[in-house]
């Protein structure tokens, strides 16, 4: 019970102090929203709108998540807030949670945003809504913990929000998110696979626009390994680097 109280006051603090702070509107909701509305603008037919609609959705996470992470990070470690959090009787496992649920929720519920705006234009029956969250949360998880281990090497929110640009906007064309992964260069094609983005937006493709390159069960068993792989780098680089 105590580590449940930890744990939810650690995230409604998150919520409550850093969901609308600057780089989380302008990164998190106005880039993903603007860039969805001009090509959904830009569209002329509803197929169109089906193909672009998991690139804008997994898109809206990535940058939503990986900001949120970078704000909150950051911050409470310039204010040595995250400090009283090290010396508080809860486990690093609680802690690394607590501080990443709220990047989750936040990342889920951007990943929405695109769908609303394309349900005015056009029919979205049909469409598996189980998998469409399955692989929401996955591309959520994932980007947090991505967003935590670049955010646990900076020291500014700048440089936290530089640092993620520089993984975010080649993931852009390299996980199959506006370039499909068959039609990159050889060269390009295995990076694509080492990238934890790929996975999920090959379930979305798959789910909404039935394009997929890969099954849908080997692409969640990759993207739970990149969740299991990127929680032992955060804990390892936040025990280095903040404990030791």
């Amino acid at each position: 019970m105590r580590t449940f109280i930890a744990f939810w006051n650690i995230l409604k603090k998150d919520i409550k102090n850093y969901y609308l702070k600057p780089p989380n509107i302008s990164w998190g909701i106005i880039f993903p929203v603007s860039w969805a509305l001009m090509q959904i603008i830009r569209s002329q037919n509803n197929i169109r709108i089906i193909e672009l609609l998991p690139g804008l959705m997994a898109m809206s996470i990535l940058f939503g998540t990986t900001s949120m992470l970078a704000v909150t990070i950051t911050f409470e470690r310039r204010g040595r807030y995250f400090d009283r959090l090290l010396l508080a009787p809860i486990g690093l496992n609680t802690l690394v949670f607590a501080k990443i649920s709220g990047a989750i929720l936040f990342g889920v519920v951007n990943a929405f945003v695109p769908v609303a705006f394309a349900a005015f234009f056009t029919d979205l029956s049909g469409i598996n809504w189980g998998l469409v969250f399955i692989a929401v949360l996955l591309i959520a998880v994932t980007s947090a913990l991505l967003g935590l281990a670049i955010a646990v090497s900076a020291k500014e929110v700048f440089e936290a929000q530089t640092f993620s640009n520089f993984f975010r906007f080649p993931m852009l064309f390299l996980c199959g998110l506006v370039i499909p992964i068959e039609e990159l260069p050889a060269i390009l094609k295995p990076i694509s696979f080492l990238l934890p983005l790929t996975y999920g937006v090959d379930i979305l493709n798959g789910t909404i626009a039935r394009i997929s390159a890969m099954n849908i069960i080997f692409n969640i068993l990759m993207a739970l390994t990149f969740i299991i792989v990127f929680f032992y780098i955060c804990q390892r680089n936040i025990k280095k680097r903040w404990i030791l």
